[in-house]
């Protein structure tokens, strides 16, 4: 979504919302806490304090992907989030790089992200057999 729209009340450092719901939302949010330490905040789409600190971000936008709420208030969706977030971790910063320099990557990375999360159940099969979580 490339931040199309601000919030009146950015929160103090990157705020990530995921679907609290989801097994594998909940799996794959924990592996990116341990990669971005204490940068980024995580929160699951379902806490109520979401409606009344951000009102700008309807409810559908939390079901329909992945959002990064960033200090200056932008909000961005889906890879783009996840790429943002992860890029305060200094080892994974070739992700967003990628994803703004290269539209060819930007639209895989969006096409990829859809696909995963239309298919989340087999997906999250798929990471607890390799081990990952």
């Amino acid at each position: 979504m490339r931040g199309s729209f601000r919030v009146a009340q950015p929160p103090p450092k990157p705020l990530l919302v995921f679907d609290g719901d989801c097994e594998f939302c909940r799996r794959w949010i924990r592996r990116w806490q341990r990669l971005t330490v204490d940068a980024v905040d995580y929160l699951p789409a379902q806490d109520a304090r979401l409606a009344k600190q951000f009102p700008e971000i309807p409810p559908t936008q939390y079901a329909a992907a992945i959002q990064l709420i960033a200090p200056d208030g932008a909000v961005f969706s889906g890879a783009e989030a996840v790429f943002r977030s992860l890029a305060h971790n200094p080892r994974q910063r070739w992700l967003i790089h990628q994803y703004e320099t290269s539209p060819a990557f930007a639209r895989l990375s969006e096409w990829a992200y859809r696909f995963v999360a239309r298919h989340r159940q087999m997906f999250s099969r798929l990471t607890r057999l390799a081990g990952g979580g």
